[in-house]
């Protein structure tokens, strides 16, 4: 289930563009086969039996890959996959086709189902907390839908802010938890939960982690903020899912934890206090989505409070009210959709006439509404039922708690009446809505949520049994008056205390304008505006400390890390006398031969400190480069020395393209004292490095494991020690390295493209250009972009026969004084050459020099040359992929090849090899780790094209910009530069 989720949210953007948003009713069916795949497992956990999958991961660091279903997972697979696939079927009809960003919409948004689903399966604290922040992610994704509204950005950034806090609390209990028991894994510490002071404080910080994400006060106010994300994300995530983790978690553990009283009355305290401030708020709102959000704050109070007591009765009342709210609370977002969609406005004040107008809908809230305020026959009602009868026999505490649970019932009787007024009630001065109909498909979900709310409650004594089998996990305890769920238990306090909640409801919406007038007066504080001025002051405290640490020199921040350097291994050095003892002779030389780039290197390194052009100091340090890449080589290591070239020679190409928007000497000449320092602390630094690594090498205590390295690659099939190492022995540093490579490729871009990635287009010549904006085209027709009455336009290709043509087309679009016919003539026939290299490079370096990191940097060299040569339109025409495609498809090949392992029964990274005949080929030895080497090798290429976009391209324009705009003012003899443009 969990992989189809992954894999459909992978090809949604796809389907979506080839279908528009018809799309979501085929992304529906994965969670919809997964509900009724959960459903065929009802007997059998009814039976007792529960659902168990563990593949190791790293055993000797104790995680796995482990999935548990039980009673309580079972619940929460069919709310997290059946209310999403009803939900994605109300998407096909919500949106439009023109939707801004509805590809990315649905690709997280199924994404987010799959991680939701991975939540509540998880039996590893671990795993659990990395789908947990998937979710929150993902939730901060999908709220920031409409990227253009500020509004929306604020909520993303909030919610994401508070649950990412209690996340980090929650991972910190974790441990301390996991720690403790002496296993992370969930059912094991369900089944032999430890005990302590340290459990306890592991306890506070998973309770923090679960309030955050199910916004209990004090962490209430992102959830209001994020009904600024559209209804569905609302329906989904703010009453189906991502709310229901915290619960999810309290539940979870509650079984084993009943006991502790930390856990219970922070449970009973906070679920409390939050159900009744959110059910008072919710009665002034006048927006029907904000009256759904804070009751929905107030309604996961009440669940938190039931599923925290600890006791059977508030179990089963819990989980019944669990699956009660999912089925009342998210056909009531989507109703407000509804009404939204075919109205345009959600203000109740305006609101009016809709009942007869909108009759579906109507019949469907009533339905959703009465379940919400507990009325039968619907599920609420026999939940609440239950509820009142958990703490009607308990002490001191569960009488306030069950006053609590009363009073937060009457608000929420009286702000279901609020909704429904509001809404569908004809009012007094308020003309009739005009409404275009909603579609049958639009209000089918909402009417079947709402339907099985109803079933639910007139089939409870059948759902009994199966919610029973989670309630029993909890013991019972001395006082404990565990009930069965009905709708009739007969005459008692708990049908007095409905027929309360009711009666006291009813006299709250009679008097709502003054429930209004006197909650606009009641001084209690916004915690929206405390959390801003909180957020204000630690930004000014960052700013602070920033600017006195931070003075933007990178030769003081270096030096400051040398001269510590220096000073604390020196001393460490020095007070231990570890010069002391027998020690390894020094050996000066392998060969002589070896002093000739040693000896290149320190003179590089001399006349750099002399140099006042930036392109000497650059290509000094270059040769220095070239200089270990040479040294390398002669200590009989030639794939590292090919890696070295290499890279060094791409880190020139890099620093003369942002030269070009450098001036061309350095600011000031440095002193003498100065320069006389940098050779001190170098040299200092160098001397240190060098004696630290002999005496390491002196104390070893135990044989080199570099003596085991060629058994290991011959055990991985290959010859080659590094590749091997690199791509089979140590693949998890090689993954790290290479997604810190994906993420420098995005900072790049980042800094030259503000708003959005450049998207190549065609030009007259057939040739990829770039278009950062698309300005509108000017009434002449002619392309051009506007920067203050500047008309600049690239200049137009003329297309010639084929027979005409040039060695290099995009060259055609570069001055005649910047090209060079030799040049483009030799790049043509150097790039297929070089290209081939690189793929041999690639396939051969599991057993020769070379590998994916090397062939991908020759493959990025013949993209270099290429655009040299060319300039910037002759890269797009060459590299037609976008870069982030090939880094994402590299990330993709290599974490699909770790992952192969697993999804195969055996370890994650597991290796292999296999001799193929390739027929008039012959035979070629394959490994598993030539897989994860594609992978590199795109990442590669894909990280250099995108730095010849940034920081070729991009500058290419902006030099050609400031040439325009400097001819255009000398015309009209305006200031010398433009302000800078961003596009």
């Amino acid at each position: 289930m969990l992989i189809a989720h992954f894999i459909a949210a992978a090809i949604a953007p796809l389907l979506v563009r080839q279908w528009g948003r018809n799309a979501f009713l085929a992304l529906a069916v994965v969670p919809g086969v997964s509900t009724l795949w959960a459903l065929f497992q009802i007997p059998a956990i009814m039976r007792g039996e529960t659902l168990a999958v563990s593949i190791p991961w790293a055993p000797e660091f104790s995680l796995r890959l482990g999935l548990y279903m039980d009673a309580l997972g079972l619940v929460m697979t069919l709310i997290a996959a059946g209310v999403g696939a009803l939900i994605l079927i109300y998407c096909a009809r919500y949106f439009d086709d023109s939707e801004p960003g509805l590809a990315r919409f649905a690709g997280v948004f199924v994404a987010f189902a799959g991680a939701m689903l991975g939540l509540v399966l998880a039996d590893d604290l671990i795993q659990l907390f990395v789908y947990w922040e998937l979710t929150t992610v993902f939730s901060y994704l999908l709220i920031g839908h409409s990227t253009e509204l500020k509004e929306s950005r604020r909520a993303a950034m909030t919610a994401l802010t508070v649950t990412t806090f209690g996340g980090l609390a929650m991972l910190v209990g974790m441990i301390m938890l996991g720690e403790t028991a002496g296993t992370y894994v969930i059912s094991e510490i369900v089944a032999s939960p430890p005990a302590g002071a340290l459990v306890n404080v592991a306890l506070v910080l998973i309770m923090v982690g679960a309030m955050s994400k199910s916004a209990l006060l004090p962490f209430s106010l992102w959830l209001p903020a994020a009904m600024r994300a559209p209804t569905p994300v609302s329906g989904y995530l703010h009453a189906a899912a991502m709310v229901k983790a915290g619960v999810y978690l309290v539940a979870r553990l509650t079984p084993a934890f009943h006991d502790v009283a930390v856990w219970k009355y922070t449970a009973l305290f906070f679920g409390t206090l939050t159900m009744v401030l959110a059910g008072w708020k919710a009665l002034r709102q006048y927006d029907l989505k904000l009256v759904l959000a804070y009751g929905t704050i107030s309604q996961l109070g009440f669940l938190i409070t039931l599923l925290g007591a600890g006791t059977q009765a508030g179990a089963l009342a819990g989980i019944s009210m669990l699956i009660a709210h999912s089925l009342f609370k998210a056909p009531l977002f989507l109703v407000v959709g509804v009404i939204d969609h075919s109205t345009g406005t959600r203000d109740l004040r305006e609101l009016s006439g809709l009942r007869s107008s909108m009759p579906v809908t109507f019949w469907t809230s009533v339905v959703a509404l009465a379940s919400m305020a507990g009325l039968p026959p619907t599920l609420g009602f026999a939940a609440k039922e239950l509820a009142f009868g958990a703490f009607e026999h308990g002490g001191g505490a569960d009488i306030a708690v069950l006053a609590g649970i009363v009073i937060g019932s009457t608000f929420t009787v009286a702000y279901s009446l609020r909704f429904l007024w509001g809404a569908f009630w004809d009012k007094e001065n308020v003309p009739a809505t005009p409404l275009h109909a909603p579609g049958p498909l639009l209000q089918a979900p909402a009417a079947v949520l709402a339907g099985l709310g109803l079933l639910g409650g007139l089939l409870s004594t059948l759902v009994d049994p199966f919610l029973a089998v989670y309630a029993d996990t909890v013991p019972v305890a001395e006082g404990d008056y565990a009930k069965h769920l009905a709708l009739w238990h007969g005459l008692g306090l708990p049908l007095l205390l409905s027929a309360v909640c009711v009666a006291g409801g009813l006299a709250l919406f009679r008097f709502r304008h003054e429930i209004v007038w006197a909650g606009t007066r009641t001084a209690l504080p916004d915690a929206d505006r405390v959390y801003r001025r909180m957020l204000a002051a630690l930004e000014n405290l960052a700013l602070q400390v920033t600017g006195g640490t931070q003075r933007g020199s990178l030769p003081v921040y270096l030096g400051t890390i040398l001269v510590t350097l220096v000073v604390a291994a020196g001393w460490w050095m020095v007070s231990g006398r570890i010069w002391e003892g027998d020690h390894p002779a020094v050996r000066l030389w392998d060969s002589p031969v070896q002093i000739i780039p040693v000896l290149i290197i320190g003179a590089s390194a001399l006349l750099t400190l002399f140099v006042r052009r930036r392109l000497f100091a650059v290509i000094l340090v270059g040769t220095g480069g070239y200089g270990v890449a040479a040294l390398f080589y002669l200590m009989g290591a030639p794939d590292i020395a090919l890696t070295q070239f290499l890279v060094e020679t791409v880190s020139l190409v890099v620093f003369v393209l942002v030269l070009r928007r450098f001036p061309a000497r350095f600011s000031a000449p440095a002193l003498r004292g100065r320069r006389v320092w940098n050779l001190a602390l170098g040299a200092a630094t160098g001397v240190l490095v060098a004696a630290m690594t002999w005496f390491a090498l002196a104390g070893r205590q135990e044989p080199s494991i570099s003596a085991g390295y060629p058994a290991a690659a011959e055990e991985a099939g290959g010859y080659n020690i590094i590749s091997v190492l690199l791509v089979d022995v140590r693949a998890w540093d090689t993954m790290g390295e290479i997604s810190v490579l994906a993420a420098a490729a995005a900072g790049v871009a980042s800094l030259m493209f503000v708003r959005r990635r450049a998207q190549p287009r065609k030009t007259p010549g057939g040739v990829m250009a770039l278009s950062v904006t698309e300005p509108p085209p000017p009434a002449d027709g002619q392309r051009g972009l506007d920067l203050g009455g500047l008309r600049f336009a690239p200049r137009r290709m003329h297309v010639e026969p084929r027979w005409a043509r040039t060695w290099l087309p995009g060259a055609d679009a570069l001055p005649t004084e910047r090209r060079s016919v030799i040049f483009e003539v030799v790049s043509r026939f150097l790039f297929p050459v070089i290209m081939v290299i690189s793929v041999y490079l690639l396939l051969t370096g599991h057993t020769a020099i070379g590998g994916g990191f090397a062939g991908g940097i020759v493959a990025g060299l013949a993209f270099i040359v290429r655009y040299l040569a060319g300039g910037r339109f002759e890269l797009y025409a060459t590299a037609w992929v976008q870069p982030g495609a090939l880094i994402g498809a590299g990330l993709a090949v290599a974490t699909g090849t770790a992952l192969g392992g697993a999804v195969f029964g055996t370890d994650v990274l597991a290796g292999g090899d296999a001799y193929i005949d390739f027929w008039i080929l012959g035979e070629a030895h394959v490994t598993v780790s030539l897989l994860f080497d594609i992978g590199v090798y795109l990442l590669v290429i894909g990280l250099i094209l995108d730095i010849l976009r940034s920081l070729g391209a991009r500058i290419d324009e902006q030099i050609e910009r400031d040439a325009a705009h400097s001819e255009a003012q000398a015309r009209t003899g305006g200031p010398e530069r433009p302000e800078e443009v961003i596009s």
